[in-house]
Formats: structure tokens, C-alpha cells, sequence
């Protein structure tokens, strides 16, 4: 996922706790901790708990996936195959999921899934490889919260496939049904999927954790006229005009990388590798957009091993799309807000193809791992970039990422006690709440080891790690053993405990925190303070030569409150207030906000109201309910929003409004 997608947290004292006891736990069991399964890879086993490895050990009674109900270490998920009608007029998934299982323990007679609001409507058991399925009995735990309900199935002592025949509720958290209206085109109805974080299970029944991968296949019926696309090869056979489309997953995935979306949808070919699904009207607009994918992918093949997945394709989603992009194997999905014309909002892209080695090759085994898919992507990302734009871009992109991990940092508050650990506890924590920290810290984590090895070294062992953990998943301990036994053992004296223990288990940025220079940040900086003395005017700030990463640095940079006037000059010069560019508006609405700016109300109605987007909306509904004055109009705003926002934006959203008075 893009980074700036997620929220910011603070962990419980437990947490905090536990978070300072980590390293410990790293440096002493992360060379020897089992790999996670992996249809292509080692199985789960248990690693037995010592005082200094609590914290990930893998035993019955502490299994380290606290958002998942599932026992792994008793049935694994090999493989599944979905048969589902898409029912529109209903605005559900109807049909079945088969799963093919692995005995774990043989003494286990139950297989637990996890569900979230699904209409279980029988169970069917069978041996491997066989057709005879046999009904058994099974129970729908009450829910809990964001978790679901366990669906318990008894498992004769042969059961080896299991059937689940079921439909998905019109209130699935990972599925948004939109009208015809809510579209670009406004032809045809569409619907889309987002499973990430722990929403797969609100569209069939899985072991919904990411340390359990498996292949799959899928049938999807779907109405006339419109066509069905999954993260996933498609049959020769689709067409558009068919019924029934057919896919296949032949890799293993985790269960929040499935999948899918329907609606009136064209593809376009950019390279022999590559290409774009779009509504027809916006085709165009994503092709060109996106033409360097091709290039991107080979930048990425040749530092950090071939891509695995054969195709690599884009979906252009309609606006409601809470997240910037997601990273589907073969088909990303992305939100139309990139889209401007000049490919200065491109950086998602290399984001999102990036996570085909970090996060799709090699997961994050549970939540508390994910800044090795999310800090890694990032650093990957702008590996890309430079490879693809120039140093310069690179540098852009690393100097705008930079402000936005201390504006996260800073939004913590000084009392919050988690200022930014790497791997802290969730024991307790909402699965969708993460921070933008672990984004771009660990993406800073890996350019002072680049500072310190070099690129070449760190190159070489981040090959090494994709190739060697390919599909499966991964834990920090095991980050933590490779780093020591093939760098840090190797170059003595570069990194050591206390390197470590600073930048995995401490809070905030390290003080000797080395960041990637950029000289037209630093002259938009001095550009800036002229501008604040009042010594360089409004109409001579060299704006019309600035990229985009200007504009936001400029802007985001600028204390709070700003006088107005000088903000009336800025908006007459600029027209701020009707930029067409998400990211400018975002950043100029949240400084105008916090001045009091007047006259803003019909714009931003617009931009909230046709934005689904969670990074530009809700530090808006916050600043707007922060101002006494724009309390009202953004509750009123939201309550005419909301209908088109996807769930996952809506429960985000709903917990501001209750919150905030």
C-alpha cells in the first residue's frame, strides 16, 4: 500500500513495555526462528519460548498473528478455489470456497477460518483429491469486533478439503458496490475489492493471517456487458460480453492479497509486460500516465532479482478508492487522484510494483512485521525513482517523505507514549491502524545501512533476502539474524547493538539520522523564509518552475496560523483554492484551514465529496472540526460524502466525528 494511507496510533502501556524488551528478543533468537508457511516453503512449527523470546514465540498458546482466530499450527491453508455469483441487485458474493488443508497436528479435529459477516449456509468435507464431499458440522462463533466470527468445522481424522457454501453481507468491509452514477462513466454499476488489512475475510471464508500463503483459483458470474478482472491470471478465454470468467493464482499469496473487481472495464497494453484496466472514458488518461511501467519493472529486475509474477497490470478504480494504491499481485489497484497529466504523482506506481518483492515475494508474517514490507517498499520505491526520473526526483520524493514522517511524529503529541518504534506490539490495537512512521523510518533504516555498507553490499543482501524467502513470510527476528551473519559479522564496526536497538526498538528518528540531501528543497526552504520576512513578494516566488515536491514542501513548511492576506496573495498569484493537482489542494486546504482562510466552503465541499481517498480527507474532517467556525459544515459535508465512501474510510471516518465534539 502507498505510503500516508494508514493512521496513527499510540500503543498501550503493554505495548510500550514490550516494545523496549524487543531487541533483546531480536539479536538473540533471529537467527534460528522458522520461517512461516508457504505452499512453496517451510511449514509452521513451534519455536520454543525463552524469557528473551516471548515476544515471537509460535506455540499454541501464543500464537504472534493477534488479528487472526485461525490455529495454523493445526490446519494450514494449501491452496483454495472460490465459485461465486456476483449478485449486484443484491450486493452480495453468493457461492462456495473450497480449501485444500494440511493436518498440522494430528490430533486436531477442528479447522478454524476466519469470517467477518458472512451468511454460512452449510459445510461439506472430503478426503484429498476427492469429489465425495460430506456434510459435518460447524459453528458460528458470536463476533469479535473488527476480528469477526471464528467459523469452527469438525475435521474427521481423514478431511483434507473442506466446502463452505455461503454469501457475503451488502455491509462486507472489504467490498464497495457503487451505482452507476459513482462511476467515471456513469454506464454501468462496479464493484471493487480491498482486503488489506483483515478484510479478506469478509469475502469468504480463509485463515485470514499473513502468515499462511496459498494458491488459488476462482470462477466469477458476473452480469451482461460487464467484465471481471482479479488479481490473478486470467483464462484466455475472458472476453468482454461473456458471463463467467475464470482466473488462477499459481503463486502463494497471503488472504489480503485476493483481489477483485467487475464493471464496464477496457485494457490497454504499455509494454510486452504491462498494461492498464480502465472504464473506457479514462483509459487514455491511465496509459499515458503509467507508460513507464515497463521500464520501472526492469530497473527493479535488474537490482533486486526477476519478477515473478508474469504480468504486472494496473486497474484505474473510480475516486471512492480509500488508499492511493494497493498492491494486488499482476493487477494494482489505483486510486484516479494520480492522474494529473505530468507524472509528477507517479511515485505510487514504483510503490506499488516494488511490494511485488517486498510484501507480495516476501510478507510481513503478521502486523507488528509490517514495516519489512512497508519501510522496505519505500526504500525500493525511491531506488526506482532515481534509476527511472534522476537523482533529483529521488531526492524530491526522499526530502517530502522526510516531512511527513516528523508531521506524523508530531501529531502523536508530546504525551503519547509510542513515538515510533518499528515493531511494536498491536496486542489490543485496531488492525487498520498502523502509522505513516514505519513507512518512510524504515525506509531511512535502510539508507543509513546503505551510508554505512554501501550500495553495493546492500544491494547484494537484499537480493539475497527476496531470493532466498521467496514466497514466504517473514519476522523481524529473522531480518535481525541475516543482518548480523552476512553484514554486520562481515564489516565489522559499521552497525552494532546500539545502532539496532536505536532504530528498530527506539522511538522517534535516531539524533545521527542520516537524510538524503536535496538542493532545490533547501532552496525552496530559503525561498520560504524570505517569503515569511516579507522579503521576496508573492508574485516573485519562482513557483512557476516548481515541481510538485516543491509546492508540498513549500507549503506544508509554513507555520500555522498564516495571516490571511498573505494567504489571499498566495491564492490570487497561484489559485490554490481550484488546483486541479490532490496533493497541492490537500496541502494548501489544511494551511488555509488552520488560518481560518475565509471563503473556502464550496471548494472543499467539492474535494470531499468526490475524493475517497483516506490520506487527503481525514486530515481535513479533523482540521475542519478542530475550527469552531467549520464544525457544522464538516458534519455536514460528511453526512453527504459518506454514501460514496468506501467502508474502510467510513469506520475511519465515523470514529473522528464520535470523537471529536
Amino acid at each position: 500500500m502507498r505510503q500516508s494511507e494508514t493512521s496513527h496510533t499510540v500503543p498501550s502501556r503493554r505495548a510500550r513495555a514490550a516494545g523496549r524488551a524487543l531487541l533483546a528478543s531480536l539479536l538473540l533468537v533471529g537467527a534460528g526462528h522458522t520461517s512461516p508457511a508457504a505452499a512453496t516453503g517451510p511449514e509452521p512449527k513451534a519455536v520454543a519460548a525463552t524469557p528473551a523470546s516471548k515476544a515471537f514465540a509460535t506455540t499454541p498458546a501464543n500464537w504472534p498473528d493477534v488479528h487472526s482466530q485461525a490455529r495454523p499450527l493445526e490446519f494450514v491453508t494449501r491452496s483454495f478455489h472460490l465459485d461465486l455469483d456476483v449478485d449486484f441487485d443484491a450486493q452480495v458474493l453468493r457461492g462456495h470456497a473450497t480449501l485444500e488443508v494440511r493436518r498440522m497436528d494430528a490430533q486436531a479435529r477442528e479447522l478454524i477460518l476466519d469470517t467477518r459477516d458472512l451468511a454460512i449456509r452449510s459445510v461439506h468435507v472430503a478426503r484429498a483429491d476427492s469429489e465425495d464431499f460430506k456434510p459435518v458440522g460447524f459453528r458460528l462463533d458470536p463476533p469479535k469486533g473488527e476480528l469477526g466470527s471464528a467459523l469452527r468445522i469438525a475435521m474427521p481424522p481423514d478431511a483434507a478439503r473442506v466446502r463452505v457454501n455461503y454469501a457475503t453481507s451488502p455491509q462486507a468491509s472489504g467490498l464497495q458496490w457503487l451505482r452507476p452514477e459513482q462511476t467515471a462513466d456513469g454506464k454501468a454499476p462496479f464493484l471493487y475489492s480491498q482486503a488489506q488489512s483483515i478484510h479478506a475475510r469478509s469475502m469468504a471464508p480463509l485463515q485470514d493471517t499473513p502468515w499462511i500463503r496459498a494458491t488459488y483459483t476462482a470462477s466469477l458470474r458476473v452480469p451482461a456487458g460487464l467484465v471481471a478482472v482479479m488479481a490473478a491470471e486470467g483464462d484466455p478465454t475472458n472476453r468482454k460480453g461473456q458471463r463467467e470468467f475464470r482466473f488462477r493464482m499459481p503463486q502463494p499469496i497471503p488472504a489480503y492479497l485476493l483481489a477483485l473487481a467487475v464493471g464496464d472495464l477496457e485494457f490497454r497494453a504499455i509494454g510486452p509486460r504491462t498494461g492498464v484496466w480502465a472504464e473506457p472514458s479514462k483509459i487514455a488518461a491511465a496509459a499515458a500516465e503509467f507508460e513507464d511501467a515497463e521500464r520501472m519493472m526492469t530497473t527493479a529486475e535488474s537490482l533486486y532479482g526477476p519478477y515473478r509474477w508474469g504480468r504486472y497490470d494496473v486497474l484505474m478504480l473510480p475516486p471512492s478508492f480509500p488508499f492511493g494504491g494497493m498492491e494486488n499481485p499482476r493487477l494494482t489497484f489505483m486510486t484516479p487522484t494520480v492522474i494529473v497529466g505530468d507524472k509528477s504523482l507517479v511515485s505510487v506506481l514504483p510503490h506499488e510494483l516494488a511490494h511485488s518483492w517486498s510484501g507480495n515475494l516476501v510478507t510481513n508474517a503478521t502486523l507488528r512485521d509490517g514495516w519489512l514490507n512497508e519501510g522496505f517498499t519505500t526504500y525500493l520505491e525511491r531506488r526506482i525513482m532515481e534509476a527511472v526520473y534522476g537523482k533529483e526526483r529521488a531526492a524530491l520524493e526522499w526530502g517530502v517523505g522526510a516531512q511527513e514522517m516528523r508531521l506524523a511524529l508530531d501529531e502523536l503529541g508530546p504525551g503519547e507514549e509510542w513515538r515510533g518504534e518499528l515493531a511494536p506490539d498491536l496486542a489490543g490495537r485496531p488492525a487498520e491502524e498502523g502509522s505513516d512512521v514505519a513507512y518512510e523510518k524504515g525506509a531511512l533504516f535502510l539508507y543509513q545501512l546503505e551510508r554505512r555498507y554501501g550500495r553495493s553490499e546492500l544491494d547484494a543482501f537484499l537480493h539475497g533476502w527476496f531470493q532466498r524467502h521467496a514466497f514466504t513470510s517473514v519476522t523481524t527476528p529473522q531480518f535481525v539474524g541475516e543482518l548480523q551473519r552476512l553484514l554486520m559479522a562481515k564489516h565489522p564496526g559499521r552497525v552494532d547493538a546500539d545502532f539496532l536497538s536505536r532504530w528498530i526498538d527506539g522511538t522517534g528518528i535516531p539524533a545521527d539520522a542520516e537524510f538524503v540531501p536535496s538542493d532545490r528543497l533547501a532552496r525552496v526552504d530559503a525561498t520560504r523564509e524570505r517569503w515569511q520576512q516579507g522579503v521576496l513578494a508573492t508574485q516573485a516566488l519562482p513557483a512557476a518552475q516548481w515541481t510538485v515536491q516543491e509546492w508540498l514542501h513549500f507549503l506544508t513548511r509554513l507555520p500555522r496560523p498564516q495571516p490571511v492576506t498573505r494567504l489571499q496573495e498566495l491564492d490570487r498569484h497561484f489559485q490554490l483554492t481550484a488546483s486541479p493537482n490532490a496533493e497541492i489542494a490537500h496541502a494548501w486546504f489544511r494551511l488555509a484551514i488552520q488560518s481560518h482562510y475565509p471563503g473556502l466552503e464550496p471548494a472543499l465541499e467539492t474535494y470531499l465529496t468526490s475524493i475517497g481517498r483516506l490520506k487527503l480527507i481525514r486530515p481535513l474532517y479533523e482540521d475542519l472540526l478542530a475550527t469552531p467556525e467549520r464544525a457544522a459544515f464538516s458534519r455536514r459535508v460528511y453526512a453527504k460524502a459518506r454514501p460514496g465512501y468506501h467502508a474502510i474510510a467510513q469506520r475511519a471516518l465515523d470514529k473522528i466525528m464520535q470523537e471529536i465534539p
